[in-house]
């Protein structure tokens, strides 16, 4: 594999590989960046096909072909930067888990005229659903890559807890799912000047929150595009 990436793909080169299995194409791809310093990126698509109950794998805990392609990848990296010495340390070897899922919205968020109106109001986001699932589907719609550095900062005290507000690729997109978000948490956020900000309208701590965070951003960074969920 490590000989066709090299026949075949530039230093930058974004390989796809829509049947990873074990994740072979993965470790291929960080071996030559290590040996010829390449930036080559990789994305592996694999089933969650299950393995055999009998198999050495499935007694180690892996209880399909995508547990065992992620760990592969873990231990490749760690073992290729190992080998590579001193030439290997600023090798990048992490790689990030997403699973194909259905929309983190209810369907009264997208069709609402076929809702009484009372049901209007109610949460409008799967209740299982995380804040990074609601952020990587704002990165989606966005157009942001979901390979963008994500930094999860703490901001202000509500109620003796810090708000958490994802920081995607140094301010482009910043973003806020917590609840109790209050003036002053809208007012920090658009002082930092991101170009996209979004928030549920469920987080807001009171209806001024709703009716303000626009005006607030119209102040301190016209040029924010702000969206609520």
């Amino acid at each position: 594999m490590t000989r066709c990436l090299l026949l075949y793909t530039s230093s930058d080169s974004l390989i796809l590989d829509f049947f990873s299995g074990s994740a072979t194409t993965a470790h291929a791809v960080m071996k030559l960046n290590a040996e010829d310093g390449g930036n080559r990126k990789f994305i592996m698509v694999q089933l969650p096909e299950k393995t055999d109950e009998k198999s050495e794998a499935y007694k180690a805990g892996y209880k399909n072909i995508c547990e065992i392609g992620k760990e592969r990848i873990r231990r490749a990296g760690k073992k290729v930067k190992e080998e590579a010495g001193l030439q290997g340390q600023n090798l990048d070897t992490g790689f990030r888990v997403l699973k194909l899922d259905s929309s983190n919205m209810e369907d009264v968020y997208y069709t609402p005229a076929e809702f009484e109106m009372g049901s209007l109001f109610a949460e409008n986001v799967k209740a299982d659903r995380t804040s990074e699932d609601l952020l990587f589907q704002v990165m989606l719609d966005l157009g942001v890559e979901l390979s963008a550095q994500i930094k999860n900062e703490k901001l202000g005290i509500k109620n003796g807890r810090t708000i958490t507000v994802h920081n995607v690729d140094d301010g482009y997109l910043m973003a806020c799912f917590d609840r109790d978000i209050d003036e002053a948490t809208i007012t920090e956020i658009a002082k930092r000047k991101p170009i996209y900000f979004v928030m549920r309208d469920a987080s807001a701590s009171n209806d001024n929150v709703i009716d303000n965070f626009e005006q607030i951003f119209r102040h301190y960074s016209p040029e924010t595009t702000c969206r609520m969920i």
